[in-house]
């Protein structure tokens, strides 16, 4: 079975980055966008949706568990149904190529079959603001306060969208392998280790 590593992060946090940098560490596949693209490209749905869809949850705070049909679920908008019974295939298609490292799209839920070394990535919130202020668009200009405002608004919705995918809380210590705390560290530093504590995690599960 392969060897999987997901990656679920506050937004700002350098989660994504840390996420590329540990697969390259590891000669790992990633997976990001991809996913999205992937989706959009079997659903025939416009990718901005796909992605807000995947990162703020369907429309109502029904409970579902991936293994039911989301035809019988009349609550949900059609368009969210399809997007959330593919993104349980394409996630599901990509772990059966080999080893990889999953970045959010509730894959620590999807592929807890291949008991993966689920991470959770986080940060204070003034480190979380700078690297969001190093990482805008140059026709970017909002106020530290207006970027507090946008990381909490995007947080609240992963936190809103894993609700729907899993009875434990999104950010809860209980539902993870390994917390990360990325203020003030060096992501190209801190990935070299996490591929060792990785390298160790899957040899204790004879992998």
């Amino acid at each position: 079975m392969a060897r999987i590593i997901t990656i679920s992060r506050e937004f700002g946090s350098g989660g994504r980055e840390l996420g590329k940098r540990l697969a390259d560490e590891l000669g790992f596949a990633y997976y990001d966008r991809e996913i999205v693209t992937a989706i959009a490209e079997k659903t025939k749905i416009d990718e901005d949706l796909v992605e807000h869809t995947l990162e703020t949850g369907p429309r109502t705070m029904v409970p579902l568990t991936f293994g039911h049909t989301f035809d019988y679920i009349p609550e949900f908008p059609s368009e969210s149904k399809r997007i959330l019974g593919d993104q349980y295939d394409v996630i599901k298609s990509m772990a059966e190529r080999g080893d990889a490292v999953f970045i959010g799209r509730h894959a620590d839920v999807i592929l807890e079959s291949y008991k993966p070394l689920k991470i959770f990535v986080y940060a204070e919130l003034l480190a979380k603001i700078e690297r969001c202020r190093e990482r805008a668009p140059e026709d970017e200009h909002l106020s530290d306060r207006e970027l507090a405002r946008k990381i909490r608004q995007v947080d609240k919705g992963r936190s809103a969208s894993h609700v729907t995918v899993s009875d434990l809380a999104w950010g809860d210590k209980v539902g993870y392998d390994l917390m990360v705390n990325t203020t003030e560290m060096d992501l190209k530093v801190l990935a070299k280790a996490l591929a060792e504590y990785a390298r160790h995690f899957f040899e204790s599960q004879g992998k």
